[in-house]
């Protein structure tokens, strides 16, 4: 789920950072650049976990401040094929569900991929709002909620930047994690203790 990547960056330093440490003043930009982006292929940078080296320091023509080449390693979220995580359940609809693990939110489960029978209903307590029930042969109707939901990643994908985007649309995800829970002791975790 969590990886160390090694990454090139060139970096211009503001003047401002000038008076503190320079690991300190480098490691402090590297995170207001990277932190909760996107890389693809790398996944979703979480933090600078350490920095390997700096080069340079050289102030370029018309220009007031220090440029580096700084190698690094990035912490990054990116989970593999295959995995089992627990998230939390942000949204059910007739495609099936969204779930977030708190700093990521680009989980989705589709309604084929859940524990099957399963069928939506309209929830009693919440207007307008929907959530998926699955029904076992012998037992009662089991509600797709609960705060720690087990599913298995399928894939992670990086879609590509869309020139023009709907107005009313979801927000660009860079990265989506697709999941299923149709395998035993996946679903909610109350379903399987």
């Amino acid at each position: 789920m969590f990886f160390l990547s090694k990454l090139e960056h060139k970096l211009r330093l503001p003047p401002h950072k000038l008076d503190m440490p320079i690991e300190e003043s480098i490691t402090d930009e590297l995170q207001s650049i990277f932190l909760d982006k996107v890389i693809p292929k790398l996944g979703l940078c979480i933090s600078v976990y350490n920095i390997i080296s700096i080069e340079g320091g050289f102030v370029l023509p018309n220009d007031g401040a220090p440029t580096y080449t700084v190698v690094f390693r990035m912490i990054m979220f990116r989970p593999y094929v295959g995995e089992i995580i627990e998230a939390k359940l942000i949204e059910s609809d007739t495609k099936g569900i969204r779930l977030s693990l708190g700093f990521f939110e680009d989980i989705y489960i589709s309604s084929y991929a859940l524990q099957q029978p399963a069928h939506l209903e309209p929830d009693p307590e919440i207007p307008n709002e929907k959530f998926w029930v699955w029904k076992h042969e012998e037992e009662e109707d089991l509600r797709v909620e609960g705060n720690e939901i087990r599913f298995r990643v399928i894939s992670v994908d990086y879609p590509t930047i869309p020139l023009e985007q709907d107005q009313g649309s979801k927000p660009f995800a860079p990265m989506v994690v697709t999941g299923e829970m149709n395998m035993e002791g996946l679903g909610p975790a109350s379903w399987w203790v």
